[in-house]
C-alpha cells in the first residue's frame, strides 16, 4: 500500500497543482450599477460631483473629466502620475485629477476591475479622508463578474527601492497572494512607531478602509498658511499635535475651521473623535500603498513590505514593479487559445461592435482584451467565399484577408479605449512592415494578436499585429489607424 502512494506521488502532487491553479483563476468585476457621490477636494476647495460606472473587460480603471472640453479620459496609470506632493495626481489628455489613492484603494479592496469615474472637477472628494465612504457606495450598489479571465502577475524574485535621503525602504516578496506589511517612524513621541498589515486583500474593507489621513500640526499651519488645504476639516483628517501649543493658537484654529473651539483631546489628537485604531495612521499609510501600488495597472502577487513610506516613493516603487512585469510578462509570446474557455467578445457582440458583416467579417470571438492588446481568434473553413476564386485548387486565404482580420481585431482594441465605441468607427492610414511566413489553409485557427505600440492620442492608434496558426507565426504587420466620431465624419 506505502509503495503503492509512494509510486503515485508525483501524479497526486500534479493533480493538487492542478487543481490550485483552476482554484487560483478569477474572472474580472466591475459595478453592477452607476455610483454617484459628492464631497468636497481637500486641497483645492471645489465641490465635486463623481460617478462610478461599470465597464468592459480589459477597461480598467479610468477618470473622464466631464467638466473639459471634449470631456478626456485619464489612465489610472503610474506613467501618467504628476505629482506626488501632496496626494498622487494624474494627468493624460490635458486632464488632471488629484487625490486619487482613496477612491483607488476603495476599488482594489472590493476587488473591481473596470470602472469609469466621471468626475466634473480637478480633485477626487476626500469625504472623510478614509476609503470607507467608497467602500459603501460600491457595497450599496454591488460588483457584477465578468466573462474574462484576471491575469494577476506573480513576482517570482524580490523587488526592491531604497531613498536613501527620505530613510524609505520598499520590498517586494513572492507570495500567492497581495499582502502589505508597514511601518512608520516620524521620531514623535505622540504617534512612536507603528506597524499595520494586510494578510489578504480581502480584510480591506474591515481593517484597512475606515482609516483616516493625517497630518503634524506644523504641516497643517504651514498648508493653512499657503492656502493649500481649502477643503480641509477637523473630520477628515487626524491632526497630530507635535508641539506645545498656546491658547491663541487653538483660537485661531477655531476660527478657521468655524469651529466654537479647539483643544487637544486624547494623546496629542487636536479635536477630533476618537481614533478607529489605535495604530489608524499607520493603517492610513498602509491604504495609500494600496491605492498607489494600483497604479502599477496589473494585480499582483506578492507581499510588500514598506518601511516610511510616502506618496513620491509609492509611486517610484510602482514603476519598478511595472517595468519588471512588463520586462517579464513576455508579451510577444503566442497567446494560448482553450476553446472550452468562454469568450470576451463572442461573433453576436462582435458584429455590434464593428462595422464589418458577412462575408467580409474575418474574427469570430475575442479571448484576451486589456487596455494596450487584444487576441482575437478566426477559425479558416473551406466554406469561406474567398476560396471559390483564390487558388480554388490549391487553396490558400490571401495574405491581405490575414491583415484584415488583424485590422478588425485591432479595431476592437481602438474603441475599447472608449466609454462609448458605438459612437466611433475606425479607419486605417498606414499598414506597414508586412511579412508573410507561412501558408494559411483551411482548417487553421488563426490566433489574432494586436499590441499598442504607443498611447492613444488624438484618436490615433498605433498598434503591432502578428498572426499564429498553432505555435508558428503566419504573419506580422505595424497597423495605424485613426478613431472617428461618427457624428464628425
Amino acid at each position: 500500500m506505502n509503495e503503492e502512494i509512494v509510486s503515485k506521488a508525483p501524479e497526486l502532487k500534479r493533480k493538487a497543482e492542478t487543481l490550485y491553479q483552476q482554484a487560483s483563476v478569477q474572472n474580472q468585476f466591475t459595478l453592477k450599477g452607476n455610483i454617484a457621490l459628492t464631497g468636497v477636494g481637500l486641497h483645492t476647495g471645489a465641490n465635486v460631483n463623481i460617478q462610478m460606472k461599470p465597464a468592459n473587460p480589459g477597461f480598467g480603471i479610468r477618470f473622464q473629466r466631464v467638466d473639459l472640453p471634449d470631456k478626456p479620459i485619464v489612465k489610472a496609470d503610474v506613467d501618467f502620475v504628476v505629482d506626488t506632493s501632496r496626494g498622487t495626481t494624474i494627468e493624460s489628455n490635458g486632464a488632471r485629477v488629484s487625490t486619487v489613492e482613496h477612491i483607488l484603494a476603495a476599488l482594489v479592496g472590493m476587488d473591481i476591475d473596470n470602472v469609469l469615474i466621471e468626475i466634473d472637477g480637478p480633485e477626487v472628494p476626500i469625504l472623510d479622508g478614509s476609503s470607507r465612504e467608497f467602500i459603501e457606495a460600491i457595497d450599496s450598489i454591488g460588483t457584477q463578474e465578468l466573462d474574462a479571465r484576471r491575469v494577476v502577475y506573480s513576482i517570482d524574485t524580490n523587488i526592491h527601492y531604497y531613498e536613501p535621503g527620505k530613510n524609505v525602504d520598499m520590498l517586494a516578496v513572492p507570495a500567492t497572494d497581495y499582502k502589505i506589511t508597514t511601518l512608520i517612524d516620524f521620531n514623535s513621541p505622540v504617534l512612536g512607531t507603528q506597524h499595520a498589515s494586510l494578510k489578504h486583500i480581502s480584510e480591506f474593507k474591515k481593517e484597512i478602509a475606515p482609516c483616516r489621513t493625517f497630518c503634524f500640526l506644523h504641516e497643517l499651519e504651514y498648508l493653512l498658511d499657503n492656502n493649500l488645504i481649502k477643503g480641509g476639516d477637523l473630520n477628515n483628517a487626524i491632526v497630530v499635535v507635535d508641539k506645545v501649543v498656546t491658547q491663541d493658537e487653538l483660537n485661531h484654529l477655531a476660527k478657521i475651521f468655524n469651529k466654537q473651539h479647539i483643544e487637544v483631546k486624547q494623546e496629542g489628537i487636536l479635536n477630533n473623535v476618537q481614533l478607529h485604531y489605535h495604530n489608524e495612521p499607520a493603517r492610513h499609510k498602509l491604504l495609500d500603498i494600496v491605492g498607489d501600488l494600483a497604479l502599477i495597472g496589473y494585480p499582483i502577487n506578492a507581499h510588500i513590505i514598506a518601511s516610511r513610506p510616502g506618496h513620491a516613493t509609492n509611486v517610484e516603487f510602482a514603476k519598478k514593479i511595472k517595468q519588471y512585469i512588463k520586462k517579464n510578462k513576455h508579451l510577444s509570446d503566442i497567446p494560448h487559445y482553450d476553446p472550452s474557455q468562454p469568450a470576451i467578445y463572442d461573433i453576436t457582440m462582435i458584429e455590434k461592435a464593428l462595422p464589418h458583416k458577412f462575408p467580409f467579417l474575418f474574427v469570430d470571438k475575442i479571448i484576451e482584451l486589456s487596455d494596450n492588446h487584444v487576441v482575437g481568434i478566426k477559425n479558416v473553413t473551406f466554406n469561406e467565399h474567398f476560396f471559390q476564386g483564390h487558388f480554388p485548387g490549391n487553396p490558400v486565404m490571401p495574405g491581405v484577408l490575414q491583415v484584415e482580420a488583424l485590422a478588425q481585431t485591432g479595431g476592437i482594441l481602438a474603441l475599447n479605449n472608449y466609454s462609448d465605441p458605438e459612437n466611433y468607427d475606425t479607419y486605417f492610414l498606414k499598414i506597414d512592415k508586412v511579412r508573410f511566413k507561412q501558408k494559411v489553409v483551411p482548417g487553421d485557427t488563426l490566433i489574432l494578436k494586436l499590441e499598442l505600440l504607443s498611447p492613444i492620442r488624438r484618436g490615433i492608434c498605433e498598434m503591432r499585429g502578428t498572426v499564429y496558426v498553432g505555435n508558428k507565426m503566419a504573419t506580422e504587420a505595424e497597423l495605424v489607424a485613426q478613431i472617428v466620431r461618427k457624428d464628425k465624419k
